[in-house]
């Protein structure tokens, strides 16, 4: 576990997802990822597309339209909309421009305006998210504004009008506070300003951005803050196509430009389907004939033809074909294909990551409880008599329910038992008049698994824990429910690049639970090393589904964020979704903090965006018995 350690913000898991899913829906490119960072732009060599973290500093409501509309402007707008060529034209114009972090922020805020109302129109759903996006700008920009006049930063102060100007509800605005210099700055641009409502590519609006930047880089200085950052991350000037999706989908010329000296006149064309192929062209005296396939790497020839055909990467160049249509003597491979694709199936299944992308390279290694020496014996037998009152009073609560419903007599049936109560002849159609009072016993049908976390941040919570553990396994022991116990860390010190190995130390397992002299093995827990929880809950959450009950429940024992090798950024994400992967499957999964003084709200919003309303937070150790008990007793009637 971390010790608190916090990037100063805090992930919401729920809508992170959500953007991942809007990012691979609207994109239509499977490998784009959706990140958090300073600005929303568009990175074509890490494939991922970003939302501005200026939303994480307003309302919930607002957070979530801001963040979306990033996406929207990224996956639809600047993906399929912005034309390349444009931008390589304006951004040759203003190469030499003073003012440059205002001719950046100025083309990025106009071809904004411009893409949202191209998605608007073909998608109205986005028109609630960018009103909401645009209600907080105004204010955001309004409040700018107001410091960039006390500051003196005069060309903020003018970016501010500029955006205040197009965004107005009206004919014109009034900036009483304004400086006279930026005024007349914005009387002088604002034709062009207002040219860019009619705009309708990205070629138009490069032609306002120069024009205002030309008209005022001899009367400004650079801009101090960055509104907008460039749509397109670390601009590429050998972009070659109309739109960033058609970069993604080109097909490269070859690599080198060398050409092939060759003697027209010994050359020779032939447009015909053949029967058969060779595998190379021997080329010694150029009287061959050719087969025309497209090069990665290569010499260019001057062969002519109906020109290079587009493949995708899988295309395959040649196919072989059968001359003389009769049947061979020889084997028959006419299954090997169909074998091919099956191996190539199970390879790329073997390839992808079953336990999630931030866990490919994490090991599941077991580690069975060993046979309990006699101290341990004998603090377990400790324990259980410290847990003897919680214990008797959760099992006779719990069977008290079990012989009420043996003896509660079903009503209302098509036959049985005469009743007393004959009114419903007179005023039911269809009147039920009998009952049974020979209900068989409810047994339970569950499993429970209790999983704890053994990092080294559990130094002082494990003995506590312990207690909580035994009441946990006496209680479901007596009322004969299976369950399993197991603890799981990461083994920091033996971590490699290709090799993260995650120990489970199974102290009960399903089969062994009931044996009465495997209780003490509890006491085998220890603080380990750091803890990848997705992973474990993914691991757990299989071993779970291959057992037959209806209700399957997952505790988790745990203190706080989780902290593994190259798992402190997306930790949290991963844990949520495996934990909701596990509830789309039937398990419930419920979160227990355990913490040794006052929870803050840092600590109870990570479990919040892990777990969701299904946590347990227990801000002393101790009284972990008796906390326990409640929960315990409303996961056992969930089953009757």
């Amino acid at each position: 576990m971390k010790y608190n350690r916090w990037d100063d913000a805090l992930i919401d898991t729920n809508l992170f997802v959500q953007l991942q899913d809007l990012t691979t829906v609207l994109s239509q490119v499977p490998d784009f990822n959706f990140e958090y960072t300073y600005g929303s732009f568009l990175d074509m060599k890490e494939r991922r597309i970003t939302g501005s973290t200026l939303w994480d500093a307003t309302r919930p409501e607002i957070r979530k339209s801001g963040y979306k509309t990033d996406v929207y402007l990224r996956a639809v707008g600047t993906l399929y909309h912005t034309h390349l060529p444009a931008f390589h034209d304006y951004w040759n114009d203003i190469e030499d421009v003073s003012i440059s972090r205002f001719a950046t922020q100025l083309i990025a805020l106009l071809e904004d305006l411009r893409l949202e109302e191209v998605i608007k129109h073909s998608r109205p759903g986005t028109g609630k998210d960018f009103t909401i996006r645009k209600h907080y700008l105004k204010h955001f920009f309004n409040t700018q504004l107001t410091t960039n006049i006390t500051r003196s930063y005069a060309l903020d102060e003018l970016f501010c009008m500029i955006y205040l100007l197009l965004q107005s509800d009206g004919p014109d605005l009034d900036f009483p506070h304004a400086n006279q210099q930026q005024l007349d700055a914005l009387e002088k641009i604002k034709p062009d300003l207002y040219q860019s409502y009619e705009a309708t590519s990205t070629q138009d609006i490069a032609n306002v951005a120069t024009r205002i930047v030309w008209k005022l880089t001899d009367s400004y200085e650079d801009t101090i803050n960055i509104y907008f950052t460039f749509p397109i991350f670390k601009w590429d000037k050998k972009y070659k196509r109309n739109t960033l999706f058609d970069e993604l989908t080109r097909t490269d010329d070859v690599a080198n430009n060398d050409q092939e000296d060759v003697d027209q006149e010994k050359s020779e064309y032939i447009d015909e389907t053949f029967s058969t192929w060779h595998r190379e062209n021997e080329n010694a005296n150029r009287k061959q004939t050719f087969l025309q396939m497209e090069l990665g790497v290569g010499t260019k020839t001057n062969l002519k033809g109906g020109g290079a055909r587009e493949t995708e990467d899988a295309d395959q160049a040649f196919g072989t074909a059968q001359g003389t249509a009769r049947k061979s003597k020889q084997n028959d491979y006419s299954k090997l294909q169909s074998l091919e694709k099956q191996a190539e199936k199970k390879a790329s299944e073997q390839n992808s990551a079953p336990y999630g992308d931030e866990n490919i390279d994490a090991i599941a290694i077991i580690k069975e409880a060993e046979t309990p020496p006699v101290e341990d014996i004998l603090k377990y037998q400790q324990f259980v008599s410290e847990i003897d009152a919680y214990k008797r009073k959760l099992a006779n609560t719990i069977e008290k329910v079990l012989e009420h419903k043996k003896v509660l007599p079903r009503k209302d049936l098509h036959y049985g038992r005469l009743s007393k109560k004959l009114l419903p002849i007179v005023t039911d159609e269809y009147p039920r008049l009998f009952y049974k009072k020979d209900q068989e016993s409810h047994e339970f049908d569950a499993i429970f698994t209790l999983m704890v976390d053994c990092s080294a941040s559990m130094h002082q919570k494990m003995e506590e824990t312990k207690r909580g553990i035994v009441l946990f396994h006496e209680v479901l022991n007596q009322l004969k429910i299976p369950h399993a116990i197991v603890g799981f860390w990461e083994d920091a010190t033996t971590v490699k690049e290709r090799e993260q190995p995650n120990y489970f130390h199974i102290i009960h397992s399903f089969t062994d639970s009931f044996y009465g002299n495997n209780g003490a093995k509890i006491m085998q827990l220890e603080p380990e090393e750091d803890n990848r929880d997705g992973f474990s809950i993914r691991v757990i959450t299989e071993k779970m589904m291959e057992r037959r009950e209806n209700h399957k429940f997952l505790l988790v024992f745990s203190d706080g964020e989780p902290a593994a090798a190259n798992y402190d950024q997306n930790g949290i994400v991963d844990t949520h979704i495996a934990v909701s992967e596990a509830r789309k499957k039937g398990i419930d999964v419920i979160g227990m903090f355990l913490s040794d003084g006052m929870i803050d709200e840092r600590e109870d919003e990570t479990m919040k965006n892990i777990y969701g309303r299904e946590r347990l937070m227990i801000q002393d150790v101790a009284d972990l018995p008796e906390l326990f008990t409640p929960i315990l007793k409303k996961l056992l009637l969930k089953t009757i």
